[in-house]
């Protein structure tokens, strides 16, 4: 990649010549005009290098008409320190030049550093300027990147803090904001001359290690070049192929990275080739693809879909010779322009308004919409941390309703912003809104939105919230509210289950001596009652064995046990997670049930017919006797097996039946289709056998349903 070239101007007849290359002798006339009125107003001021000040806006002119630059830009880059170091009035810039000139100089001036006390807060606050100046016309951030450049090229005359803390201003806003615009020349210098202010000594050395790995890459570079040059002209394609070396910056940004050693960020060879229009393009990728066997999976085509900052190329890596990789980019002159001067470029083709035309106006709706955003933060630090998403786009920043600012990382979901306002929030959380509407706790969030929390009391995390929580503090704060939860559930509900068991004996807990419970705890190897309670709750203990020996009836015959009169365990539908109900056979209200006590599970509710049971159903350490509670609450799944005729609108019909009832709908699946039936699994949540029985008649009044059955699954 040739690099930017630095050409001094000592003159403006220097710059003159160069604009006689494109811009009209009127248009250069007011450019001369410009730099006579800002060579007076600068005339006594000299820069820290001893040389007079007009040389600095000069050179900043002469950065942006390498890049064909307008007129009015040209002549804001020589103006553009004029307010802010002079005595000169924005409304004398416009009488003299019109108030398009005159509002880009101040907008490049209102980048001027101010200095607070609070380094972070005059950060922001420049970048709030300069971001708000973009939103009005984009040759504001055009100049100021132009300035940034010359300055740092001339970096060598300030104190060594200075320069790294500049530099790193640099790598923090300006090289960002470059790449975000496409201008990867001047981003790539930029990196270069930051690396050298901030690790003088290590960007020495690798400048030397690189100038002397490129002796040993010339004859492979030159061989594939040739290989290329050669199958081109047989072919009858016109194009420039070039080798691409590799910046200082990023050699040690994916040395330091990727942990690569310098030979191994070497290794890879590139070699960009240029060509007339866009058909060659592709007819080159396959002379390139039968010349040299690419690599699998390496092929991007950023002509068809470009990216989000206009940059179009075809991007593919060979094996060259010896079995070395060779990344090659394909591309026309214009997008090469383009890749090297991004937004810029448009002023080598274009003018006026039509130069914020086509895959550029994504980038200008970008730049617009930092007006709005700022409307909506309190701040500059609020802004920056907003904007900064689409600089830096690793993080997510969204807005509480109050209007404070939250960071997040990206694909963090409402659950995740909860636990980052709060654990008390995140543990009481019910639902949210989304920029005011109602969302899933589920979504990923984006940067911009206001987000709000419902909360409820009495409520606690759901576990299925660890399949799409991101953040650590979200995850590990949800696993150990659960595990205590469900310590202090499986302990209640080992207490009713010890009980049931030891009343159908006649006894009770309050009743067993202590010196039984403390026997039974020291058999079984439970330091406390709770613990031994825990692992009955949990099934990893069988109530029915515990006391039994509780009692100390172990000789006790089964027809004594059989004859003790013994209540069924009521279900109320509220245990929590310590009591589930069966998937195979989906009991609700009104069935008749049994409970299975499944290790790690607790107890799991079947239905009285389920055939998964059948096998244990007279095991009494494996079953425990169970009856629905008569004030049972909450609404429980159901599948439904339907057989309907294929026909337009069925599901539409079959869904308005169900919610006319009150049901709420889980999914519809189409299971199997013939020719002119389909068998349908309906999964849907409902109170009791009562409320399904409505459901099934509302169903059957649609004409085209022939039969309804329920699920019944077996395993």
């Amino acid at each position: 990649m040739p690099e930017i070239e630095e050409r001094v101007l000592s003159t403006i007849d220097d710059l003159i010549w160069r604009l006689k290359a494109y811009l009209d002798s009127e248009q250069i006339e007011q450019v001369r005009k410009a730099y006579d009125l800002a060579e007076k107003a600068h005339d006594g001021q000299m820069r820290r290098s001893g040389e007079p000040y007009i040389t600095h806006p000069l050179a900043v002119a002469g950065i942006l008409a390498d890049m064909h630059m307008d007129h009015q830009a040209l002549m804001a880059a020589l103006l553009h320190d004029v307010i802010e170091d002079t005595g000169t009035t924005k409304n004398t810039l416009q009488k003299q030049f019109g108030d398009t000139v005159a509002d880009i100089v101040d907008g490049v001036s209102k980048l001027t550093h101010v200095e607070y006390e609070d380094k972070t807060l005059a950060q922001a606050d420049n970048f709030q300027k300069m971001a708000l100046a973009m939103a009005r016309d984009i040759r504001v951030i055009l100049v100021k990147l132009a300035d940034r450049l010359h300055n740092m090229r001339t970096l060598g005359v300030m104190r060594p803090e200075k320069r790294r803390r500049i530099a790193q201003e640099t790598l923090d806003i300006y090289t960002p904001l470059a790449q975000r615009l496409g201008m990867h020349q001047i981003r790539i210098e930029m990196e270069d001359l930051c690396f050298h202010a901030m690790h003088p000594m290590r960007a020495t050395m690798l400048g030397k290690a690189i100038r002397k790995a490129r002796g040993n890459r010339k004859e492979v570079v030159s061989s594939v070049v040739d290989s290329i040059n050669n199958r081109l002209e047989t072919e009858g394609l016109n194009g420039r192929v070039m080798g691409r070396e590799k910046h200082l910056y990023s050699i040690y940004f994916k040395m330091k990275d990727q942990r690569k050693s310098f030979s191994e960020i070497m290794d890879v060879y590139g070699v960009r080739i240029i060509v007339e229009n866009v058909d060659s393009c592709y007819r080159t990728l396959g002379l390139v693809h039968n010349l040299f066997k690419p690599i699998p999976g390496r092929f991007k085509d950023y002509i068809a879909i470009p990216k989000s900052n206009g940059y179009q190329s075809l991007h593919t890596t060979l094996f060259g010779l010896h079995g070395i990789p060779v990344e090659v980019q394909i591309r026309t002159q214009q997008m090469e322009d383009m890749a090297n001067n991004g937004i810029a470029a448009h002023w080598l083709y274009k003018s006026g308004d039509e130069a914020l035309i086509g895959s550029h106006s994504r980038t200008h709706s970008w730049l617009q919409n930092l007006l709005e955003l700022q409307q909506t933060a309190g701040n500059s630090l609020e802004f920056i941390e907003n904007v900064k998403v689409d600089l830096f786009p690793d993080e997510v920043y969204v807005f509480t309703p109050r209007g404070d600012i939250m960071e997040l990382p990206r694909g963090a979901t409402p659950v995740d912003f909860a636990y980052a306002v709060h654990t008390d929030i995140g543990n009481s959380c019910v639902a949210c809104r989304v920029d005011r509407k109602l969302a899933s706790l589920s979504q990923p969030l984006n940067s911009g939105e206001t987000v709000e929390i419902i909360t409820a009391p009495g409520t606690r995390p759901n576990a299925t919230w660890l399949n799409y929580v991101i953040t650590s503090k979200a995850r590990s704060t949800i696993r150990h509210f659960l595990k205590n939860q469900q310590q202090a559930e499986s302990i209640a509900f080992g207490r009713r289950l010890l009980n049931k068991v030891l009343i159908s004996l006649g006894s009770s807990l309050e009743q067993v001596s202590s010196s039984s419970l403390d026997a039974v705890l020291a058999h079984t190897g439970c330091v406390q009652l709770d613990e031994m309670l825990a692992d009955i709750g949990l099934g990893n203990r069988m109530a029915y064995v515990i006391a039994r020996r509780l009692l100390d009836i172990q000789l006790m015959k089964p027809d004594q046990v059989d004859s003790a009169p013994e209540k069924p365990l009521t279900i109320k539908g509220t245990e929590g997670m310590i009591i589930s109900f069966a998937r195979c056979c989906h009991p609700i209200p009104g069935d008749a049930i049994v409970g299975h006590v499944s290790a790690g599970r607790g107890l799991v509710i079947h239905n009285q017919e389920c055939v998964n049971i059948a096998d244990i159903r007279h095991s009494p350490e494996k079953i425990l006797e169970v009856a629905w509670d008569k004030n049972v609450q909450g609404e429980f799944v159901i599948e439904l097996n339907l057989i309907v005729d294929q026909q337009k609108g069925m599901m539409a019909a079959m869904a308005t039946a169900m919610s006319a009832t009150g049901a709420n709908i889980d999914k519809i699946v189409v299971d199997e289709q013939g020719i002119h039936q389909s068998k349908s699994i309906v999964q849907l949540r409902v109170r009791n056998r009562v409320h399904l029985a409505n459901v099934i008649k509302r169903l059957r009044t649609i004409k085209g349903v022939h039969s309804i059955s329920r699920s019944r699954k077996e395993g």
